[in-house]
């Protein structure tokens, strides 16, 4: 299969938190067929991190994995640091790591998990972002946050705080946009509508995925794949250069705004 050059990416670093699996993982790989060398971020699936830097390895592609939990502020800004040490530059910060934990209602969250959620899609964002802006800054670089279609619809059973995190990470995408172009920063979303991940296989009966697809007008759940075009045209200043603090949905017709 040919795959699609995008040149000006060839050589840059990047960093994509929660690469182990689902799209975070597609999107390493992608980013490495185009010759960007890939921090590989990981919390609890390190087995699953390794595979993708072994595939990324077999296409004579560069991996670094490096392990963390996003939801705790010091252990984001090490992984930042560590990625970028490693590869001595960071041209673009994917923050791509999250997870509902859980469909809990709201009338029944406690604290801790009340917590834990703004932790992980929320906080956790805003800590990297910070973390990496003096490397970024140095090469007029790329942020692209991962944000959901819960953000722009509440999400659904047991879901609403998710999709109120995501929303805070949809906002505050087109905040902090403003607040770093001066420095060449382009900071920019992706929002997955319905895909078909690990995500859903746990937190999502069949019945429950089988009527979201009903509302989809394109008549499927997405895949990974669907999405990772969009952070490629984000990270890419050739393609998207003049493009910042926007969120491109891709859900299959799901939602348009």
């Amino acid at each position: 299969m040919t795959v699609l050059r995008i040149p000006d990416l060839d050589g840059k670093v990047y960093l994509i938190t929660g690469a182990s699996t689902g799209i975070g993982a597609g999107v390493a790989r992608a980013f490495a067929a185009q010759g960007v060398r890939v921090g590989i971020h990981y919390n609890a699936s390190a087995e699953a991190a390794k595979d993708v830097a072994r595939s990324i390895e077999q296409m004579g592609g560069e991996g670094f994995l490096v392990g963390g939990d996003v939801a705790d502020h010091k252990q984001v800004v090490s992984v930042v640091q560590q990625t970028a040490e490693h590869f001595g530059r960071l041209d673009g910060l994917i923050n791509n790591a999250g997870s509902m934990l859980g469909r809990v209602p709201t009338l029944e969250s406690e604290e801790d998990h009340g917590r834990a959620v703004v932790d992980l899609n929320s906080h956790s964002v805003v800590w990297a972002c910070l973390a990496a802006y003096p490397w970024l800054r140095k090469n007029r670089g790329v942020i692209i946050n991962t944000t959901s279609i819960a953000a722009r619809n509440g999400g659904g059973g047991g879901a609403v705080l998710y999709a109120a995190a995501k929303g805070f990470v949809s906002t505050f995408t087109k905040g902090f946009a403003k607040e770093v172009v001066n420095d060449g920063i382009r900071v920019n979303a992706v929002s997955p509508g319905t895909i078909r991940t690990l995500f859903h296989e746990r937190f999502s009966s069949e019945a429950q995925m089988n009527s979201m697809v009903s509302t989809i007008p394109m008549g499927r759940a997405g895949v990974v794949e669907d999405c990772v075009g969009a952070f490629l045209f984000l990270a890419s200043d050739a393609l998207s250069g003049y493009i910042t603090g926007q969120i491109i949905e891709v859900n299959g017709g799901q939602l348009m705004p």
